[in-house]
């Protein structure tokens, strides 16, 4: 029985880790897990409340998969507004700025290279993060 992408949604906050079920190993610890659950759950009474019963189902059937699968972990990304981010950010203001109060050719020629500048500094920026 594998673990579908449904299954992958999030459990009170917490993502499977799906990948790991195409190992082999992995799916045949899961299926033995579930079928030893389920011949647990087949000696449950028939007295119990079925909402009880379908919670339990549930709850065992979450546990099993964070055990087997474990949780996705997320990436941790690298800061990219710092001090160098800032200067650019201040430089591309003040260009504007001229621009706003003068707007002849050498302005906007100004402005451009700034912008262009910047934009080539964050992309390679990006690229080696």
């Amino acid at each position: 029985m594998a673990v579908s992408k449904a299954v992958a949604q999030k459990f009170d906050g917490e993502r499977l880790n799906i990948r790991e079920q195409n190992e082999l190993e992995v799916k045949k610890q899961y299926q033995v897990e579930i079928s030893n659950t389920s011949a647990a759950l087949e000696n449950i009474s028939d007295s119990e409340d079925i909402n009880r019963a379908w919670e339990n189902i549930k709850e065992n059937i979450k546990t099993l998969a964070k055990e087997s699968l474990g949780l996705h972990k997320l990436k941790q990304h690298k800061p990219r507004f710092d001090e160098e981010y800032l200067g650019f950010l201040d430089q591309s203001k003040q260009a504007k700025m001229q621009w706003l109060q003068d707007p002849n050719q050498s302005t906007v020629d100004n402005l451009n290279n700034v912008r262009r500048e910047a934009s080539r500094h964050f992309r390679t920026k990006r690229r080696n993060i």
